[in-house]
């Protein structure tokens, strides 16, 4: 069926939020009901959720730490000093991670205050980039369908999992299948019990901070001494670069690479906008849970970064992998049944991020839905049977598992994680200069409770620049150091984009062509805030 989104935000008589009148086809004050009758109506869909699943200022805060927290912290140490070989030049890296995570955030809440809507960036390159329409829809709906998965934090849960047991098997067949187990699991209690789905969030994030924090007195308590191993003594002459078999050595590629890693480890700083139509007093919530987790996470990121180096020798770390914190534990607790049970809450630490992602992106999902961006949009919009979006959330659960089984057997996480990060960077970077030319523009009349200044919004879109231009740069290692060309996840992150762009001819040009008609979707707000969205069959002029 061919579809086309043509969405109109009315207030039953109010100015939305945003008013582009290119985009809109319906007269404002109008409801679904009494709108001409002649029109073929394909239906209408109501999104009234229940005001006790609303999120308030605690659950926002922890369903970004959530996401924060999952995998990177447990994990990607050990990538980020074997690409630097430096433990100062490492810990310098997640500093700068964090800077530019506050960088991002000021940018996405100007945004976010100003359009406090469900969607997160895909309302904001729709209010930069008008011309052609939808195209920058088109192009983050495939970026955030195809590679918006959970695949990364689910196989870490497969790989803790098995370390728990006592397994040493790696990225096999084994951690990925534990990983479709746990991404089921979270997939089915949103669509089925979404109250608790949220409970869930709430519990685990209180329980990763508390894991995250056991991390850093550890750490501490290594410093002064108490270690099972011979102390590593990895801050002696700390910012050396250390170029040996094992790490360091790797060049611009693989500062990018460290750098990517880190953002993925700070990524879900932006999970709130995604869901701002199901925040209470969205403004506030937003404003105070964002920075609140951020700044915390950031703090926590770092020292326990400290705390691996001050128990884990330089070689043991950068050949760790996945299992940072398991080789972690072990060095300071000694080869105990204890030992074996931290394993678990990290296990449990990346569920919960598993959690907090398809949550918010299927709602993402169901904003692509609500538009008529995909084919079957109505049912990929719903919220039927149980108030939660399934049909969104099991697109979610589809890609997630692709992801997890797709790859050949051997070393999957740091291609998933690289997969998952890059095209952001893209993405990004045009939503930031964006918001310069928006800010410069006077004729755009833009204007939001929050601004963002322009050195700020300047330092991310250039680190993300870099980010997205140096993986083509070849290392200086070899090219097929991670099991597969050094090229791929770059490749395959660009091509998704330029799928989108497809698409984009596709949806606009070729398939109402063919069909005759297109569907057009309207956008309701009643005086109560419930959205109502009707699809309607419109034959080509």
């Amino acid at each position: 069926m061919p579809s086309y989104g043509t969405i109109s935000d009315s207030r039953m008589g109010k100015s939305s939020d945003i008013h582009d009148t290119e985009r809109s086809v319906s007269v404002e004050g109008t409801s679904p009901e009494r709108l001409n009758d002649s029109e073929s109506l394909t239906g209408v869909q109501r999104y009234d959720y229940d005001e006790s699943q609303k999120i308030g200022i605690t659950g926002a805060t922890f369903l970004i730490l959530n996401k924060m927290i999952g995998t990177g912290i447990f994990s990607t140490p050990s990538s980020i000093f074997a690409a630097t070989g430096s433990v100062g030049v490492s810990l310098f890296l997640w500093v700068i991670g964090g800077v530019l995570t506050f960088c991002g955030l000021s940018v996405w809440l100007e945004f976010g205050l100003a359009i406090p809507r469900s969607g997160g960036e895909k309302n904001y390159l729709e209010r930069i980039y008008r011309r052609p329409r939808y195209l920058a829809t088109c192009v983050l709906a495939s970026q955030m369908i195809l590679l918006g998965f959970s695949s990364g934090n689910a196989l870490a849960f497969g790989r803790y999992v098995l370390a728990a047991s006592g397994s040493t098997q790696g990225d096999g067949w084994v951690a990925r299948g534990i990983g479709v187990a746990a991404t089921t699991f979270a997939v089915g209690l949103h669509a089925i019990f979404p109250k608790w789905g949220i409970r869930l969030v709430n519990v685990l994030g209180v329980f990763k901070v508390v894991i995250v924090l056991f991390i850093v007195f550890s750490g501490f308590a290594a410093l002064a001494g108490h270690l099972r191993v011979p102390a590593p003594h990895n801050f002696d002459n700390a910012f050396k670069i250390e170029v040996t078999e094992d790490y360091g050595g790797t060049g611009a590629y693989g500062y990018a690479n460290a750098l990517l890693n880190i953002i993925y480890s700070y990524k879900g700083w932006e999970n709130a906008n995604y869901v701002i139509g199901e925040l209470k007093h969205p403004r506030k919530t937003l404003s105070v849970a964002a920075p609140l987790a951020i700044g915390g996470v950031t703090i926590l990121y770092v020292l326990a970064n400290v705390a691996y180096f001050a128990a884990i020798p330089k070689k043991d770390l950068a050949t760790s992998e996945v299992l940072v914190a398991a080789l972690f534990f072990k060095n300071i607790f000694g080869d105990s049944a204890g030992v074996r049970v931290l394993p678990v809450f990290v296990a449990l630490s990346n569920l919960g991020n598993v959690l907090a992602v398809s949550f918010a992106h299927a709602r993402l999902n169901q904003e692509f839905g609500k538009e008529a961006l995909l084919p079957f949009s109505r049912f990929w919009a719903s919220i039927k049977p149980f108030g939660a979006p399934a049909p969104a959330l099991f697109l979610h659960w589809l890609v997630t598992v692709i992801v997890l089984i797709a790859p050949p057997a051997g070393p999957a996480y740091n291609f998933v994680v690289n997969l998952y990060t890059y095209p952001g960077a893209w993405i990004n970077g045009f939503v930031c200069a964006g918001l310069i030319y928006l800010q410069w523009n006077k004729s755009e009349n833009w204007s939001s409770p929050w601004h963002t200044y322009l050195p700020i919004t300047v330092l991310y879109l250039l680190a993300n620049i870099f980010l997205a231009f140096t993986p083509f740069i070849p290392p200086n290692g070899s090219a097929n150091a991670d099991g597969y060309p050094y090229y791929v996840f770059p490749v395959v992150g660009v091509g998704v984009l330029l799928l989108g762009a497809f698409y984009w001819v596709c949806w606009t040009k070729i398939w109402p062509a063919i069909g005759g008609y297109k569907i057009v979707a309207t956008r309701y707000i009643d005086d109560q805030g419930v959205e109502a969205i009707r699809y309607q069959k419109v034959k080509n002029e």
